[in-house]
């Protein structure tokens, strides 16, 4: 039975797909930010979240071989020596705060212009970033307020860049 056994396949044979996990996962930890497909992102999501636990483990090791053994466990994965020497040696202590959801996936609005594919961007979030925080509203709260008759309670918006400010403005400088 095949219970549990759920990969990401990408519609391609099983190297080919090692081999894009490990190019994109490479090119994540260089440039902290890559853009993909949504499919795509979603795969490397866990395959480098992993990747950053074994750095992450490494630091935390006192006997320098455990250290090297998992440096060998994650180039094996990212088959890029330079890209997890980067990881190992500086980018971990991004991380050293946060017990996983090292990464981020925004969903892009435009589809890819050629096969109409849904496009994402996929980012290492920082230490420091608490991300957004959910209402505590539930769906009860919401339900009970209905009800009463109350109005139910409203999100609150987040605030404008001012967009429409900004369009007098290069209207101008482009008259001038």
């Amino acid at each position: 039975m095949r219970h549990n056994k759920h990969r990401h396949t990408l519609g391609v044979t099983i190297e080919h797909r090692a081999a894009m996990l490990s190019n994109m996962a490479a090119s994540l930890i260089r440039h902290d930010r890559i853009e993909t497909t949504l499919a795509k992102a979603k795969a490397l999501r866990p395959f480098v979240e992993k990747v950053i636990t074994k750095a992450k483990q490494a630091a935390a090791k006192t006997e320098k071989k455990d250290a090297v053994h998992l440096r060998r466990l994650a180039l094996r994965d990212v088959r890029d020596e330079d890209a997890v020497t980067l990881l190992f040696n500086e980018k971990y202590k991004e991380f050293v705060n946060r017990n996983g959801g090292y990464t981020r996936i925004y969903k892009l609005a435009l589809p890819r212009v050629s096969d109409a594919a849904e496009m994402a961007l996929i980012e290492f979030v920082k230490a420091d970033d608490q991300g957004y925080k959910k209402s505590r509203k539930s769906a009860k709260g919401k339900k009970a307020a209905a009800k009463t008759g109350e109005p139910a309670p409203a999100a609150e918006a987040a605030p404008a860049e001012a967009p429409a400010a900004a369009a007098p403005e290069a209207a101008a400088e482009a008259k001038a």
